[in-house]
């Protein structure tokens, strides 16, 4: 790529499920859940200024997940148009069936961003913020007509169950394995043995293997209106939600009342199914071209919820007009350049190197996480030794949870997570970045007046590194 299609930061110019109405327990119930998990809740809403513009509520696994993906280019695509675009004024919520063991494994084998709520166990259990704060009024509120012990008792009779592995049971779920062609007969009769037994409880078949029995309040579809309910009684309703799923535990996500909702072309049969007997005739519903998370892309553009071409799919920065200074994306342009560079996927040229150092403070310095100080002009040119040492291999950048904040008329203070990760080994450090706009225009971009990294915890380096940025 010529030095004229330098990317913008540069300095050049160039199942059927009715939705959860609190119709299954009593008022006083519903207000002791909303009061005991307000604080961990309002955490989550106060760093938005208003309501929500867009609250993205996805599965995990085949959906923002490809597992099919080896390079995980359609998570990286969403994770760059995330964090450019949406962080700072939109909603991130997990919803898995995944418990929380299996959840934080899947965190360390894929390049996650962190959400801002995670539902899992099959809309059992809502956690908010980076250390998982459990919502005790959800829990309060599945306790009602639920006993896990009459569950196991009755599934011990049925020799077609397998039971899951013992991180998957959970408080409010009870799950195993059953062949596809007995799946309708289990449920059928377990349906009865529970009714029997006074038990209201609901039965999720999904996957083609997995047999989940929950408490009839609990479920994705309900966990979303429970937190539609709480963020509507704050007066932080979000503005727009999409829906994101492939397997048959994400078919209540699209039964709640005005949302948009993607299936993505990976779509299992269960769900298709589902969708083409209640909800074939809503447009607001779509099947996508696309796998994955590609698909929830599509998904954001088809409904116009918003900007919907990643970063990472720009390698003409000509069609990436800015009207205004946007830290969130240069910060995200600066790391995928980055990355660009050490793969040898740009054209080794000094006109880059010029460009850069030209968006860099002449008195502007780098912290590395070892705590060394160095000229940002000298990082820089570093930056000459090392392109295309990551050619071929298994390297990539991203960056999670970019939040800036205005510090000043013409200054913005940038904090995030850079996430950098060479075949098996992760590095993570914790940054702030001090960017300004005095003297510059938005075409010629942010200048980088500062930049100070520290390890995370548990996730430096375990030898010799070639950390850069």
């Amino acid at each position: 790529m010529p030095p004229s299609l330098a990317l913008p930061f540069l300095r050049c110019h160039i199942p059927t499920s009715s939705p959860f109405l609190l119709t299954r327990c009593s008022t006083t119930a519903v207000a002791t859940a909303f009061s005991q998990s307000e604080s961990s809740l309002r955490k989550t809403m106060d760093r938005l200024a208003g309501n929500a513009n867009l609250m993205i509520v996805s599965d995990l696994d085949h959906t923002m997940v490809d597992h099919h993906d080896s390079e995980n280019l359609s998570l990286l695509r969403f994770n760059a148009l995330w964090e450019s675009k949406y962080r700072s004024n939109s909603l991130l919520v997990f919803s898995t069936g995944r418990s929380p063991t299996l959840y934080k494994e899947l965190r360390k084998e894929k390049p996650m961003l962190t959400p801002d709520i995670t539902i899992m166990s099959v809309g059992t259990e809502i956690t908010y913020g980076n250390s998982m704060v459990p919502d005790d009024g959800w829990v309060e509120f599945l306790n009602q007509k639920w006993d896990r012990n009459i569950v196991s008792e009755e599934t011990r009779k049925l020799s077609e169950l397998t039971l899951q592995s013992d991180t998957e049971q959970r408080p409010h779920k009870v799950s195993f394995y059953v062949q596809k062609d007995k799946a309708q007969d289990i449920m059928k009769s377990l349906s009865t043995r529970f009714k029997e037994r006074g038990l209201d409880v609901k039965i999720i078949y999904s996957g083609g293997m997995d047999l989940d029995i929950l408490p009839q309040g609990a479920g994705k579809g309900q966990a979303l209106a429970y937190l539609h309910k709480k963020f509507k009684a704050e007066g932080k309703l979000p503005k727009n939600t999409l829906v994101c799923g492939d397997s048959g535990n994400d078919a209540e996500l699209f039964s709640i009342p005005d949302v948009h909702g993607v299936m993505v072309s990976n779509a299992q049969e269960e769900l298709l199914q589902w969708h083409a007997a209640n909800a074939k005739a809503n447009p607001k519903i779509i099947h996508a071209t696309e796998r994955c998370a590609a698909g929830i892309i599509q998904a954001i553009g088809h409904f116009k919820l918003g900007p919907s071409t990643s970063p990472r799919d720009v390698t003409d920065s000509s069609d990436a007009k800015m009207e205004t200074f946007d830290p969130a994306y240069e910060i995200v342009k600066f790391y995928l350049f980055y990355e660009r560079w050490r793969r040898a996927e740009v054209e080794q040229t000094e006109q880059y190197l010029a460009n850069l150092k030209s968006v860099c403070s002449p008195s502007g310095i780098f912290i590395h996480p070892s705590g060394s100080e160095q000229l940002l002009s000298d990082c820089v040119s570093s930056l000459r030794t090392c392109y295309g040492d990551k050619q071929g291999k298994q390297f990539r950048v991203w960056v999670d949870q970019v939040l800036p904040q205005q510090v000043g008329s013409d200054s913005w203070l940038v904090k995030f997570k850079k996430w950098e990760q060479s075949g098996e080994e992760r590095q993570c450090c914790l940054t702030t970045a001090l960017l300004s706009s005095k003297d510059v225009t938005v075409t010629e971009g942010l200048t980088w007046v500062h930049v100070h990294q520290t390890w995370l915890d548990g996730t430096g380096p375990n030898g010799q590194t070639s950390w850069l940025f």
